[in-house]
C-alpha cells in the first residue's frame, strides 16, 4: 500500500517499531529531566544543611531506612573503594545499590543497581516518585528565603528511592563532600568507611586537616563499625576515635586492626596478601595500579568483613580473590589506548597527585612520559604540578569544557616556573593537546606514553576522545 511503513497486515506497528518509539520517548524524557536537574545549583555551590533533603526523605517515608548502608567518606580513594566494596558484595550474591560522584560521562553512572548504571526507565520512575516532594520542599524553602534543592540533593533523593524500589540488599554510598552535612548523611550507615583524609574543598570543609576530619567523622553513627584506611595525618585517627567514642561506635584502623602483609607488581596490576579484621587473605590479584589502590582494596575487604560478620567472621578467601580480580575503577590510572599508551587519571588535588606519581613509578616503565594537564581554577595547580614534575618529561597544558577550568595560559605560566620553558607546551583545545602529546610521546619510541590528568573532567573527556565511555 502506498505510504505504508510496513506495519503488518493489521495496520498496527510491529513490536520493533513499538520498542523504537518507546526508546525515543524515554531518551527525550531523560534529556528533559537531566536538563531540569542540571539547571539547579551545582554540587560545588551549596548551602550546608540536611534540612531540605531530610524533609524530602520524610515525605517519601524515609526509603533510605529500608536497607542497610555502607557509607564512605575521605579525601581521595572514595569512588574506587566504593566500587571495590560493591564488587565484593556482588560476588557474595547480594543485590547492591551504589551511589558515587562525580560521574565521568552520564548522570546515571552515579546510581548503580547490582553493578550496572541505573537504566533510564528506572531513573525516570524514581525521579517521578520524588519530584512532587522536592517541589514541595523547594516552595517551602523559597518562602522562607532559602534556596532550591541542589543538583546533588536531587540525585541523592532519586538514588535512595531507586534503591528502595529495586529493592537492594545493601546500599554502598559515597559522600559528595565532607560528611556531617552531606546530603547522603540522611542515611545511617551500619558501617562507616573513611579513606585517607587530606586538604581539599577548604572553602567548605575548613583550612586544616583537623577541621576536615571532624566534618567527615560525622558519618559515623551510633552503634556502627567505622573502618579507617591508613591516614597520612595522625590527628585524623584521633578525631575518628573521639567521634566513635562519642556515639558508641567501634573503630578499626588500617595498620592496627587490619593491613598489609606482602605485595608485588604483577602483569596488569598487583599481587598482595593482607590481614583482615577476622583472618588473613593471601594471593590476591588486583587489576588496578598503585599502592593506593591496594590500600583501597584492603579497606574494602575490612568494610565488608565489618558489614557481614561484625568484623568477627572471615570472608571466603576464594570469594575475595574472585571479586578483587574483577575490580575496575574507570578514570583511575586507566589505560585507554596503546601505541602510544594513554593513561587517564582523575587526580584533582595534591594528595591525589602524590598517589598518581607513586603508581606511575611503581607500575609503569615509560621511556618518555608526556602529561596532558587540565586543572580546575579552584584547585592547587602549583603543588599538583610540583608533585608530578619528576615523572613527566614534558607537559602539554590545556583546558576541559568545564566552566571551572583554569585558563591554559595561566596554567602554562605556572608550569614553566616548575618545568622550565622547554618542557611546557600550551594548547588551548583538549583534542589538539592530546594529539600534540601523542606526537611528543612518540619521540620515546614504543615506550612513550601520555598521562592525562588534573580533574575528573580531564579523565572523562580524554576517555571520550579516545572512544571509551563504558563504566
Amino acid at each position: 500500500m502506498a505510504g505504508s511503513t510496513n506495519p503488518g497486515r493489521s495496520g498496527r506497528p510491529d513490536a520493533a517499531q513499538r520498542e523504537a518509539a518507546h526508546n525515543l520517548e524515554v531518551t527525550k524524557r531523560m534529556r528533559e529531566v537531566e536538563e531540569a536537574i542540571l539547571a539547579r545549583a551545582p554540587e560545588h555551590d551549596l548551602e550546608p544543611s540536611l534540612d531540605r533533603i531530610a524533609a524530602v526523605m520524610e515525605l517519601l517515608g524515609d526509603p533510605q531506612r529500608g536497607y542497610p548502608v555502607i557509607h564512605l567518606t575521605g579525601t581521595n580513594g572514595k569512588t574506587s573503594t566504593t566500587r571495590l566494596v560493591e564488587t565484593l558484595l556482588l560476588e557474595m550474591g547480594l543485590r547492591t545499590g551504589r551511589f558515587t560522584s562525580p560521574h565521568l560521562h552520564s548522570m546515571r553512572e552515579r546510581i548503580a543497581l547490582s553493578g550496572q548504571p541505573i537504566s533510564a526507565e528506572k531513573f525516570l520512575a524514581a525521579y517521578d516518585e520524588v519530584i512532587p516532594f522536592i517541589e514541595m520542599v523547594d516552595a517551602r524553602s523559597v518562602a522562607e528565603g532559602g534556596p532550591l534543592m541542589t543538583y546533588f540533593e536531587v540525585l541523592v533523593a532519586v538514588a535512595y528511592a531507586a534503591f528502595a524500589d529495586a529493592p537492594v540488599d545493601v546500599a554502598v554510598v559515597e559522600v559528595g563532600m565532607g560528611g556531617r552535612w552531606d546530603a547522603t548523611n540522611v542515611a545511617d550507615g551500619s558501617v562507616a568507611v573513611v579513606t585517607p583524609v587530606d586538604l581539599d574543598h577548604q572553602h567548605f570543609l575548613g583550612d586544616t586537616v583537623e577541621l576536615i576530619a571532624t566534618e567527615k567523622s560525622g558519618i559515623i553513627k551510633e552503634g556502627a563499625i567505622a573502618v579507617s584506611a591508613l591516614q597520612p595525618h595522625a590527628e585524623v585517627v584521633e578525631i575518628l576515635r573521639e567521634r566513635a567514642l562519642e556515639v558508641g561506635a567501634r573503630l578499626a584502623v588500617e595498620g592496627v586492626d587490619f593491613g598489609f602483609k606482602a605485595s608485588d607488581v604483577a602483569v596488569g596490576g598487583q599481587q598482595f596478601s593482607m590481614q583482615g579484621l577476622a583472618g588473613d587473605y593471601d594471593d590476591l590479584f588486583l587489576p588496578l595500579f598503585g599502592p593506593h589502590q591496594m590500600q583501597n582494596a584492603m579497606t574494602a575487604v575490612a568494610a565488608v568483613e565489618a558489614f557481614v560478620g561484625g568484623g568477627e567472621t572471615r570472608l571466603d578467601p576464594d570469594v575475595v580473590r574472585s571479586a578483587l580480580a574483577k575490580a575496575a575503577s574507570p578514570g583511575r590510572l586507566e589505560v585507554v589506548r596503546r601505541s602510544p599508551t594513554v593513561v587517564v587519571d582523575a587526580a584533582h588535588n595534591p594528595a591525589g597527585a602524590v598517589a598518581l606519581r607513586q603508581a606511575i613509578e611503581q607500575s609503569f616503565n615509560f621511556a618518555r612520559l608526556v602529561g596532558v594537564i587540565a586543572i580546575l581554577k579552584d584547585k592547587d595547580a602549583t603543588e599538583m604540578l610540583e608533585v608530578l614534575e619528576p615523572v613527566l618529561d614534558h607537559v602539554v597544558v590545556s583546558r576541559t569544557t568545564s566552566p571551572r577550568a583554569m585558563d591554559p595560559d595561566e596554567l602554562g605560566e605556572l608550569a614553566v616556573d616548575i618545568f622550565g620553558e622547554g618542557r611546557v607546551t600550551v594548547v588551548q583545545s583538549l583534542p589538539d593537546a592530546l594529539d600534540t602529546a601523542a606526537g611528543l610521546a612518540d619521540e620515546g619510541g614504543v615506550s612513550g606514553g601520555v598521562l592525562a590528568t588534573g580533574s575528573v573532567t580531564t579523565a572523562a573527556e580524554v576517555r571520550m576522545l579516545l572512544g571509551t565511555t563504558e563504566v
